[in-house]
């Protein structure tokens, strides 16, 4: 099993804590997009359709925004897991203070980016279903409808869990720029 399958059926045992909806919400997008792709895919050819490289072109883009999601998926359960290590660290003395501290910054920031770049694939996701509605085979309607909200879900998910981190990072101006991004791309959904 590789580990991205493993950050997966971490998502889907509910016993398990060590990762959570950050990975859920990577691996909704990772499904939009391989619907995505697989109705790109089964309109080629058909009747009163684009053609060929229209569908191709898209069918191509999702494929590999489906691969870099699941392994967004594996990456958000990492920077989870650094997150809980880091709070681990000893504290004790002052120097191991300021270890923790120092590591607790740099997950906590691991935290907020990785679910934001998760979420502007999510987003890319939305624009290529959007380019299929009205533009595809039709006997793939409900596949199409099925990628739109999981895409949409992936997308909130990802926004959530940037922004559950946000009030844990000291530097401020980073703290800005992080909401505006995930702003910008909430108004997406």
């Amino acid at each position: 099993m590789n580990d991205n399958t493993a950050a997966f059926l971490k998502v889907l045992d509910p016993n398990d804590n060590s990762t959570g909806g950050g990975t859920a919400s990577a691996v909704a997008g990772a499904m939009a997009a391989a619907l995505v792709a697989m109705v790109a895919r089964l309109s080629i050819g058909k009747k009163n359709m684009e053609k060929e490289i229209y569908y191709e072109d898209i069918s191509a883009e999702a494929e590999k925004l489906s691969i870099e999601l699941f392994s967004g998926g594996r990456e958000d359960s990492e920077a989870f897991e650094a997150v809980s290590t880091a709070y681990r660290l000893p504290k004790e003395s002052d120097p191991q203070k300021i270890v923790r501290k120092d590591a607790i910054q740099r997950a906590m920031i691991k935290a907020a980016h990785v679910p934001l770049a998760n979420a502007g694939k999510c987003r890319r996701i939305i624009e290529l279903f959007s380019n299929l509605q009205g533009r595809s085979n039709p006997n793939t309607a409900s596949d199409l409808e099925c990628a739109g909200h999981l895409a949409r879900a992936g997308l909130s998910g990802c926004i959530a869990n940037v922004e559950i981190n946000l009030p844990y990072i000291d530097d401020q101006g980073l703290v800005e720029k992080l909401k505006i991004q995930a702003e910008t791309l909430r108004k997406s959904i």
